[in-house]
């Protein structure tokens, strides 16, 4: 990877906990499975060591190699998705994760890079939802990401039971 990819994608949250905390949520067996669709993440958790992400029916989904990480301040991997082929062709991208005391909260800033022009990679799990700006639970993703039912659940009540704004 380049120090200045051709596509990228970057997002920081602010979470009540401490580095540790978020540390072991983001590398540990348990927190993957609940967050990312029951998948399990397989690695030794060590700089230079394989990583592969499998889907609960034993698919592989993504796989890479630990590229750097420091306990509980920054982890970078190298990324490639293995399900589907168009994303497969586009190659590595890259994964930095870094943790940052922020007063009573941590940041966590999050930087995907990938070496192609109008990378698909990123955008493919990126759906925006109208109803997110209403959501009482804004700390989790949209509904049409198929990872949390509290925005459609809003959009619902907000809208007496219909579906999208005017």
């Amino acid at each position: 990877m380049t120090e200045a990819a051709n596509s990228s994608f970057v997002y920081v949250t602010y979470i009540r906990t401490t580095p540790e905390k978020l540390w072991t949520a983001l590398t540990t067996t348990e927190f993957i499975k609940k967050y990312w669709f029951g998948m399990n993440i397989e690695t030794d958790w060590k700089a230079g060591s394989p990583w592969k992400l499998v889907f609960p029916d034993g698919r592989v989904a993504d796989t890479g190699e630990i590229v750097e990480i420091e306990r509980p301040k920054r982890l970078v991997l190298r990324w490639r998705n293995q399900f589907r082929p168009e994303l497969h062709e586009e190659g590595d991208a890259r994964c930095v994760m870094e943790i940052e005391p922020a007063g009573e909260v941590v940041k966590l800033t999050i930087i995907h890079e990938i070496d192609k022009p109008g990378s698909k990679f990123w955008s493919a799990g990126q759906k925006s939802c109208r109803a997110s700006r209403r959501c009482s639970k804004p700390d989790r993703r949209c509904p049409r990401s198929a990872n949390c039912r509290a925005a459609e659940n809003n959009e619902r009540q907000a809208t007496g039971g219909r579906y999208g704004y005017p």
